[in-house]
């Protein structure tokens, strides 16, 4: 957006040239009309147009729920004082004095249009678990930010704490060697935002840190800002490539150039840490759909790939696996008498029991009522029926205490069946099928005891697929 038409000419050939796809507007009107129609990335907007301010203008366009997600970047020939400051404020994400230099202004787009991917994506994602019933994640991040600053000499350091302590009340704020910055950074909470120069010791030394940041796992998705010289074109190009967040004043001795420094470290704490939240929301809503919500292991839906992926593997490396299909016995007697708190008081120890049993990589789940499966991965047969009857015993050795004071004495019949046992393999459906047969053949024979799933004595039909049960026998 500019009012003079000779400027939209010439930056439109620009971005032209770089691929990008334009749309012009000469007033704010226009420019309001257009943006509801097309709903652009980002928007280049001039401080002067002919029928409202072009502050105003920015101030409108983030006020609006539908158009808020839209990056801005102001673009002017004026040098009042205060402009800068004001731009920022009403939500742009960039000023940019004209002559417009071109290879900086292409590298903030890119940087902007990589956040707002990212942005975008998190939101769909988060609307997602909400379309699934999921709740929002509470806002946790409440505390004081964390920031850490790293510059090129102590005395920039000192200045730096002092100014952002004045201007960013509250927070926590401390000056680390550089040496240092990647042990604090896997420290517990890691922090929000790093300030770093651009050139520690020598030329780039300060974006090589922070490609080292973005590389682990605990930094990745912190803040960081580069504090680059004015005009240092080449550099900042660079940085907003390599994945800066944004770009400070290397100086803060002005007022202005503190100013602009809080603002645009506060945005990104603000932005990181809404994030943090969506993310949050979706390692919930993932850990929610895939596991029980009474025992907290594993459902069906996240058992039956879990296990084909084991069976891959076995198929691969030429090992067995074993199943097991685990079975309360009386389960129904416990709730009739004892009521169905008391059942559920039984079905999370039994969980309990078999995660402190088993080992870290066998697949443990619930597949409904006080049913449970067990998938061994590289496991002999004889090392399955050793687990399967430790499990039994370990069930029945020790009453479940309720949480009423109360306990209750259970057992536990157990169906085994081998995978991975050379020749064709069956889909998994039908090893969890033997399973339950050999599961039956427990139930009928007594209770309280392990049975190997033999086709010919449970009915092995053609092609080794098997009756599946409708249900338990108790």
């Amino acid at each position: 957006m500019d009012d003079v038409a000779t400027n939209r000419i010439v930056l439109r050939a620009k971005l032209r040239g770089a691929r990008y796809d334009t749309v012009q507007a000469g007033t704010a009107a226009e420019a309001l009309a257009r943006i509801a129609d097309s709903h652009p990335q980002l928007v280049l907007l001039d401080i002067n147009l002919p029928d409202m301010d072009g502050i105003e203008l920015c101030r409108r366009i983030k006020n609006n729920p539908a158009t808020a997600d839209i990056a801005i970047i102001v673009l002017t020939s004026a040098s009042r004082s205060g402009l800068r400051i004001a731009a920022l404020r009403a939500g742009a994400s960039d000023f940019l004095n004209k002559p417009v230099d071109e290879l900086v202004l292409l590298a903030r787009m890119r940087s902007l249009l990589r956040a707002r991917e990212t942005d975008e994506e998190l939101r769909q994602r988060e609307t997602a678990c909400h379309d699934l019933g999921f709740e929002e994640a509470a806002p946790a991040n409440i505390s004081p930010a964390r920031i850490v600053l790293i510059p090129d000499r102590p005395e920039t350091g000192i200045t730096w704490r002092t100014t952002l302590k004045a201007h960013l009340p509250g927070n926590r704020i401390q000056m680390i060697d550089r040496d240092a910055v990647l042990a604090v950074a896997a420290s517990e909470p890691p922090p929000d935002a790093y300030v770093i120069s651009a050139n520690l010791g020598a030329t780039g030394d300060g974006l090589r840190l922070m490609s080292e940041l973005r590389s682990r796992h605990p930094s990745r998705h912190a803040a960081i800002c580069i504090a680059v010289e004015q005009g240092a074109r080449d550099t900042s190009a660079v940085a907003l490539d390599l994945g800066a967040s944004d770009l400070l004043p290397l100086s803060l001795n002005s007022i202005e150039a503190a100013q602009e420094a809080a603002i645009r470290l506060q945005a990104q704490i603000e932005r990181k840490r809404k994030q943090d939240r969506q993310r949050a929301l979706v390692t919930d809503g993932l850990r929610l759909a895939a596991t029980d919500p009474l025992t907290g292991l594993f459902n069906r839906r996240y058992a039956i790939p879990q296990l084909e992926r084991i069976a891959e593997n076995a198929e691969i490396s030429g090992r067995s696996f074993a199943i097991m299909a685990l079975d309360l016995d009386r389960f129904k007697s416990i709730n009739d008498r004892w009521g169905h708190a008391a059942g559920d008081d039984v079905l999370v120890g039994v969980a309990e029991r078999l995660g402190a049993n088993l080992r870290g990589m066998d697949m443990i789940a619930r597949m409904g009522g006080e049913e449970f499966l067990v998938a061994m991965p590289d496991t002999t047969l004889e090392e399955a029926q050793h687990a399967a009857q430790r499990l039994c015993r370990l069930i029945e050795e020790t009453p479940f205490r309720l949480s009423n004071g109360g306990s209750i004495p259970v057992t536990v019949s157990i169906g085994l069946a081998m995978g991975g046992t050379g020749g064709a393999q069956p889909p998994v459906e039908v090893l969890i099928d033997a399973a339950d047969q050999a599961l039956l053949g427990s139930k009928a024979h007594g209770r309280n005891q392990v049975q190997l799933y033999n086709p010919i004595k449970h009915g092995h039909r053609r092609s080794g697929y098997l009756p599946r049960r409708s249900a338990l026998v108790s």
